[in-house]
């Protein structure tokens, strides 16, 4: 159908995007230039929403080149889409370059390239930038927020919702779920409490989304009694609800709650999804219910087998090798209806260890490096084998094989809350402030605890004789 104007033109366009026919909306705009029709900034940024959601940067440098012969590169609506489409393609010096040539940047301007800048793992040029818009509403904030909060950035993703209460801008049903995930990755409970009362003072009434947070974050958390009571609070509550609360119970070692939940769950009529049975097969993992894991991932397998992702096999494997039922692990392990990568050959390696099966271990482990010889965690997991077997002249062999390949170790960690902040300790750490005083009361305690067994052994020679 022939378009004789501007406005029909947009409007079919924007009527294809709307329906997700992205192609057909991209050569509708062929059409429309080759039929004389000039485009405006109301149909760049419909038509830069299709070749965003194709994932085509070609074609949206094609776009930005059109735009630009027609003069239309500053215009705000433009500049955005620009910005917006490149942001999403990773392409951050292109998006930075499409604010430069807006004329007058707007808060959604600002907000987009914020976004992308986070999304790319870019925070001090996006923090540097939200420093300098001149405006900063809601949907500024919770981008920062957000973009941190994926990002990992747990501490500024809770400085800044500090900073935001602060500031007097009120916090909505979206800033909430992201600053409790931050919390929950700290492991703040004292942070987290207060989080949660502040929801409820702004919010009142606690949707869902926030809700489901919430459950999350107390498991996360250690604190399962209240993740219980979150839940129990919810006057609504969708599948993610449930696998929050099933997920909890597996995560703080409670597997027949878990399948408690599960049943309560399918009494609503609600169907499983991949969490759910992720969450149940790590809570009967854990709780030592091999048959009723096993049976409900069999299950899964005939009546919802869409479900399935290579990480719910992997549990199954580690289901069955903590139980000591190697041969079925392995069997099962053969039979996979795809490769199987090293994540696999580790959960059962992981089994070797509790029961120190030195001989499959030591198999395991050479399939292992031939897959990966880089991967320090197969040689941990190795060692670990033949310590719990008492193998202290193997482990030494594993650990100079280590040291001469030059392999890097993660280092683990622990963490402790005092006074709503969190401390985080690495083995032999001595970066803290305090660590003299850390090391002179530890110093103190393991003289007491000397003092006291020496003092139990007395005691316990003079009952003898």
């Amino acid at each position: 159908m022939p378009h004789r104007d501007v406005v029909s033109a947009t409007a079919a366009i924007g009527a294809l995007t709307r329906r997700g026919r992205h192609r057909d909306a991209l050569g509708m705009f062929s059409q429309v230039l080759a039929g004389g029709v000039a485009p405006n900034e109301f149909t760049f940024g419909t038509v830069l929403r299709s070749a965003t959601a194709l994932r085509a940067p070609r074609v949206g440098a094609q776009l930005h080149a059109c735009a630009a012969k027609l003069g239309l590169c500053s215009n705000v609506f433009v500049g955005t889409a620009l910005l917006d489409h490149y942001a999403k393609m990773g392409a951050m010096r292109e998006a930075q370059g499409a604010l430069e040539d807006t004329r007058e940047p707007n808060v959604v301007s600002y907000t987009a390239l914020i976004a992308g800048l986070l999304k790319n793992g870019m925070f001090h040029e996006a923090d540097r930038l939200f420093r300098r818009m001149a405006e900063r509403n809601l949907v500024s904030w919770n981008a920062m927020i957000g973009g941190c909060s994926q990002a990992g950035l747990s501490e500024e993703a809770v400085n800044l919702f500090l900073e935001m209460c602060r500031e007097g801008v009120m916090p909505n049903q979206s800033t909430f779920p992201c600053v409790l995930t931050s919390v929950a990755n700290a492991g703040a409970l004292g942070v987290g409490r207060s989080v949660h009362a502040s929801a409820i003072k702004f919010l009142g009434n606690l949707d869902v989304y926030v809700g489901n947070s919430l459950v999350s974050f107390y498991a996360r958390c250690g604190s399962l009694e209240d993740s219980v009571l979150a839940f129990k609070k919810m006057k609504q509550k969708n599948v993610v609800s449930w696998n929050a609360l099933i997920c909890a119970y597996a995560q703080n070692g409670k597997g027949e709650e878990a399948l408690n939940a599960y049943k309560a769950m399918r009494a609503t009529g609600l169907k499983p999804d991949n969490v759910t049975l992720l969450g149940l097969l790590f809570g009967c993992n854990h709780a030592g219910l091999v048959d009723e894991g096993y049976d409900l991932f069999k299950t899964a397998e005939v009546e919802q087998p869409g479900i399935l992702k290579p990480e719910h096999y992997a549990c199954v494997i580690d289901l069955l090798s903590r139980a000591k039922r190697f041969y079925d692990a392995k069997m099962f392990l053969e039979e996979l209806p795809f490769e199987p990568g090293i994540g696999f050959w580790k959960a059962l390696i992981g089994g070797c260890q509790i029961h120190w099966n030195r001989e499959l271990a030591e198999s395991v482990a050479k399939r292992l490096h031939a897959l990966d010889p880089k991967d320090t965690s197969s040689y941990i997991l190795l060692s670990n084998v033949y310590s719990a077997a008492g193998s202290w002249q193997s482990v030494s062999m594993i650990r100079r094989e280590i040291k001469e390949k030059g392999l890097k170790r993660i280092t683990g960690c622990s963490w402790i809350e005092v006074q709503d902040r969190v401390h985080v300790f690495f083995n032999g750490d001595c970066r803290h402030q305090q660590s003299d005083e850390i090391y002179s009361m530890l110093e103190v305690c393991l003289y007491f605890r000397e003092d006291d067994q020496d003092q139990h052994e007395y005691s316990t020679a003079c009952s003898y004789w």
